[in-house]
């Protein structure tokens, strides 16, 4: 996790959160956490690179959406970030 960006960290957490989200999903409650617009130019990209990397699944929800899940790695990660955030607040 420690190589993501906290934007990349943010959408692991929001997918999570969501089940299996389509893109928009996503857009919307990063645009409510963050209080400001998120382009698709910056959101997508970067889905596709958590995609890359093994953390998410991208799947075809219709013709015109992707559903966004969650791997097994990427619960991994989530569950070690949640691990570390309890250490070093507990200290």
């Amino acid at each position: 996790m420690h190589e993501l960006t906290g934007f990349q960290r943010d959408i692991l957490f929001v997918v999570a959160g969501l089940g299996d989200p389509h893109g928009m999903a996503v857009q919307e409650a990063l645009e409510a956490y963050y209080d400001s617009a998120v382009q698709h130019g910056h959101l997508y990209p970067n889905l596709d690179t958590l995609a890359d990397a093994g953390l998410i699944d991208k799947s075809t929800r219709d013709a015109r959406s992707n559903a966004y899940s969650l791997t097994d790695a990427g619960v991994e990660e989530i569950e070690a970030r949640r691990e570390w955030e309890a250490d070093v607040s507990d200290r």
